[in-house]
């Protein structure tokens, strides 16, 4: 059994407002577990415009120590960019399985979102009807289908899977800062000094990323 999370936040730097996941068994998607959480912080405006849960939604619901324990149990946990969420969700012990790593490898030169691999693999799936992209359950539904797929054409085992999840990988896209959005090849032409900034001075910076600012200013 490989168990699909995802978790909505008050901000990139954490307070889980959401956890949701689906298991996938026998190449089926099934057992949806979806819950609010109250956060330990306040919910940021821009995180709030991109899911949509609010302050009310969630004052009086339980806070994530009571809820976790219902998402326990599962050997393989998976999530598109599992990095983050293993951080935000540290009480699950399992192996962790990235759907990002793994569609970059299989597919190379695509975009890689949730939601443009999902139109551009045709992902055939059916999500909650009373949610919309960026809330937990909905999101667990199209990483599900996504998995399936990676599955279905590669052959890999959930072992492979984590070891591929393990390696670090180069990256395309600028993940944060004042160029996120932005190629990362791009910005090494432009403004070099920037990614050096970075490698020298964000101790925290996430293992995939390092590797490509590295790759990038070889030799300059």
């Amino acid at each position: 059994m490989l168990r699909v999370i995802d978790t909505e936040t008050c901000g990139l730097q954490g307070g889980v407002v959401e956890v949701a996941s689906v298991d996938i068994e026998n190449g089926k998607i099934v057992n949806p577990m979806s819950d609010l959480v109250r956060p330990d912080r306040p919910i940021g405006h821009q995180a709030m415009a991109i899911h949509k849960i609010t302050e009310a939604m969630v004052a009086d619901k339980p806070w994530i120590e009571e809820i976790i324990p219902r998402y326990h149990g599962s050997q393989y946990y998976v999530a598109h960019n599992a990095s983050f969420d293993q951080r935000m969700l540290p009480e699950l012990s399992g192996e962790w399985i990235c759907t990002v790593k793994l569609a970059r490898r299989l597919w190379p030169g695509i975009k890689y979102s949730n939601m443009a691999l999902y139109k551009s693999l045709k992902l055939e799936v059916a999500t909650p009807a009373d949610l919309h992209h960026h809330r937990a359950l909905f999101d667990c539904y199209i990483t599900a289908a996504l998995l399936i797929r990676i599955m279905d054409e590669s052959g890999w085992t959930p072992e492979e899977m984590v070891t591929i999840t393990g390696r670090p990988a180069l990256v395309s896209t600028m993940m944060f800062g004042k160029y996120r959005g932005k190629k990362i090849a791009e910005i090494a032409e432009d403004d070099p000094g920037y990614l050096r900034w970075m490698l020298n001075n964000i101790k925290e910076l996430p293992p995939d990323l390092r590797l490509t600012l590295k790759h990038y200013l070889e030799g300059q």
